[in-house]
């Protein structure tokens, strides 16, 4: 029997901000407990930007409103997150309508955060990578 071929899994990350300009940041076991952005796997047919919403929404019980293309990653077999997987990420900068943060059953915890405070929290370093870029053009949050 022929092995069935695996390919990489692409994966929308959302760096939803406020109008205080603070990041919305969750705790996950995936992540071996510390914080990284809310986000998931595209699913087959669908758009980046319709995959992001329904991320969103489906992990914070926000609505998004706009979103700002950043950057791709590559995660190749980390050992930071839970299962050996191969991601491509897809990272936005987004906004979300008013709301109360609901999370689903992926994360523990959240928290709204000052980019300048990120460091008292325990970031993955693919978060930390969009933040720098944010940083490098900070119009992007406008």
């Amino acid at each position: 029997m022929k092995p069935t071929k695996q390919y990489p899994e692409p994966t929308v990350g959302a760096l939803i901000f406020n109008d205080k300009n603070q990041l919305l940041i969750v705790k996950t076991h995936k992540w071996k407990g510390n914080y990284t952005i809310p986000g998931g796997h595209v699913e087959m047919g669908e758009y980046l930007e319709d995959a992001l919403k329904r991320e969103i929404l489906e992990e914070t019980g926000l609505n998004m409103v706009k979103a700002k293309y950043l950057c791709y990653q590559e995660f190749v077999f980390d050992d930071s997150f839970w299962e050996k997987r191969h991601f491509i990420f897809f990272d936005f900068v987004c906004r979300v309508e008013d709301g109360v943060v609901q999370l689903n059953e992926e994360a523990q915890d959240y928290a709204w955060v000052d980019i300048d405070k990120i460091d008292d929290y325990p970031v993955d370093g693919y978060v930390k990578h969009s933040l720098d870029m944010i940083q490098e053009d900070p119009h992007i949050l406008e």
